[in-house]
């Protein structure tokens, strides 16, 4: 599955279904805010290496926890800018 997004301009929502469409939502949002991955990933206490994995789409173990507990509950997720 891929990511979905509501409209052409890929302003969001991202649905997020697989490690790879969490992955693409988080790097749409972060070059939207106009931060590097250093400077997110100090903004938020990451590694920067952890935030690549994830924007490459790496199944981390918390993702994949994540994941399954959606698929266990029947239900999705959606990402979309938030107004706080």
């Amino acid at each position: 599955m891929e990511t979905s997004k509501s409209s052409p301009t890929g302003g969001g929502p991202f649905r997020i279904y697989t490690p790879d469409s969490i992955g693409k939502a988080v790097r749409h949002y972060r070059l939207q805010e106009g931060l590097t991955q250093e400077q997110l990933a100090e903004l938020t206490g990451l590694n920067r290496t952890y935030l690549s994995d994830l924007e490459r789409g790496k199944e981390t173990e918390q993702v994949k926890r994540i994941l399954r507990l959606l698929r266990q509950l029947g239900v999705r997720m959606s990402l979309d800018k938030a107004d706080w």
